[in-house]
């Protein structure tokens, strides 16, 4: 299917949101672009002629605009990955790590991506495989990771990993994170793992404060399977749980088995052509770890 339009995505619960997107889309009509607005969002806009379904419809799409922070990104990106749609992120929240624009470069950057001169910045995934505590099956998608771990306070939780049949370690404390190099700089980072540059091609598991002195982050080859085992070594457990990119959680019972791999789909984010990840780096996460 030919793709034409240019979609919009857009947290309502942001400042300046609804406005930000009238912008935008009056922007794109301007430039002679048909503007098609998340269905889920549309209605609140006034905008319901120029609704477009998500995933459904977005082959109808050139690329999404998406307006938010890193976690409205990173919930678009896990609806529109198995379309191949590409997301251009513009920050209206705190940090914007994985967001490209601020919302006042929007109308000046906005034409190089129109007139096709970004770029396609390709992220690894991961996928999780796993029985919910209602016995359900469900394949999950992740751009930073999946985390699995206890929902009880000042308990510890038992966790094994096992890397392609081979048993990795077990160990107690509060979870296990499995990350991509895109989610290095997230919750892993903030649990002690090392900053992964996102070109690279591997995952990482991060322990969340283990009760050991010896249990370190290890990096695995991109298309290992892990496999997760959670219990409790003082007796049944019943409040752990597996959570999405810090944003979806589901239940899950002790005894749980898990397995985690890269998934099958890619994450595509626009870009400058002069985007540097360590640029970002340095202006993100500055020393001190407050924005300058």
């Amino acid at each position: 299917m030919s793709r034409h339009a240019v979609g919009i995505m857009v947290n309502l619960e942001k400042p300046d949101a609804a406005e930000t997107a009238g912008r935008l889309f009056a922007t794109l009509e301007r430039a002679g672009v048909r503007a098609l607005v998340d269905a889920e969002v549309a209605g609140a806009l006034g905008l319901e002629s120029h609704a477009v379904r998500l995933p459904e419809e977005a082959g109808r799409l050139r690329f999404v605009v998406v307006l938010g922070g890193d976690g409205t990104l990173l919930r678009a990106a896990r609806r529109l990955a198995r379309t191949g749609t590409p997301l251009l992120g513009v920050n209206l929240g705190h940090l914007g790590f994985l967001t490209e624009l601020e919302p006042s470069e929007l109308e000046s950057s906005l034409p190089l991506f129109l007139e096709g001169g970004g770029r396609v910045d390709e992220r690894a995934m991961v996928e999780a495989v796993v029985t919910l505590k209602t016995g359900e099956r469900r394949h999950l998608l992740a751009l930073n990771e999946v985390t699995f771990h206890k929902t009880v306070h000042a308990r510890l939780i038992a966790v094994e990993a096992c890397v392609d049949g081979h048993r990795l370690a077990a160990f107690y404390g509060d979870g296990l994170i499995v990350s991509t190099p895109t989610g290095s700089t997230a919750y892993s980072l903030s649990a002690g793992g090392p900053i992964v540059d996102p070109s690279l091609c591997l995952l990482l598991l991060t322990p969340v404060c283990p009760h050991t002195l010896h249990s370190r982050p290890v990096a695995v080859a991109p298309d290992a399977l892990v496999q997760v085992t959670l219990g409790d070594r003082d007796g049944p457990l019943d409040e752990c749980a597996l959570t999405v990119d810090g944003q979806e959680v589901y239940p899950l019972d002790p005894g749980a088995v898990a397995t985690v791999r890269r998934a099958p789909v890619k994450a595509r984010l626009l870009r400058r052509p002069d985007w540097s990840f360590f640029e970002v780096l340095r202006r993100k996460l500055p020393e001190g770890g407050l924005r300058a």
